[in-house]
């Protein structure tokens, strides 16, 4: 009976992978190219993963200095926001993350893995439809604690969680930074006032 894999080791190599496909992408990932700088076999990476797919999706969801995941620490940490100010306060928090390098620096790879899971389901799966959803259920959980009935609720974090995540795209292609962060705040100009719940 084979050994099981170790997953110390198992877990040792997706970190390694995602540094990899962080600097060189995954649209040319080659499985030996790949062992090869890991210093390992692509045998043993199928070994350990099946698919260069599923090992790319999981190098991914682990990464500890996710925005998601730290947004899910910041409101434990906080609790959810109970003011239209509150959650302004909140949602600029989180959008500041996107300023730490390491973050910036994943972003592309993010971009990359979500659009190949739309050409090409059937490699990546519903990366793309996860992570929206993800950030959606989330917003639409703080809008509901908020005092929000469900509909509306979902309306206000499906228009957020999306108009950030193009205010995030368009940077990587043109530098402007700063130009997204002033369109953000403007954003939550426009919404805020809506965020008042009658008492």
């Amino acid at each position: 009976m084979p050994r099981p894999p170790d997953p110390a080791k198992r877990r040792e190599i997706l970190d390694q992978v995602r540094e990899y496909v962080t600097l060189h992408g995954v649209t040319d990932l080659s499985l030996r190219p790949l062992a090869k700088a890991l210093g390992t076999s692509d045998r043993m990476l199928l070994y350990y993963f099946g698919t260069k797919e599923q090992m790319v999706s999981e190098a991914l969801d682990i990464y500890a200095r996710r925005p998601l995941l730290r947004t899910r620490a910041l409101l434990e940490a906080i609790g959810p926001p109970t003011t239209p100010a509150d959650l302004r306060r909140f949602l600029e928090e989180v959008w500041q993350q996107f300023t730490d390098p390491q973050v910036r620096a994943t972003l592309p790879l993010y971009f990359e893995v979500m659009s190949a899971s739309v050409l090409h389901p059937h490699r990546y799966g519903p990366v793309m439809r996860n992570i929206v959803g993800e950030w959606t259920r989330l917003y639409t959980a703080v809008f509901r604690d908020l005092g929000m009935d469900a509909e509306r609720a979902g309306t206000q974090a499906t228009l957020l969680a999306d108009a950030s995540l193009g205010l995030l795209t368009a940077p990587l292609a043109d530098g402007h930074w700063e130009r997204s962060h002033k369109a953000f705040q403007a954003l939550l100009d426009l919404l805020e006032p809506g965020w008042d719940i009658p008492a």
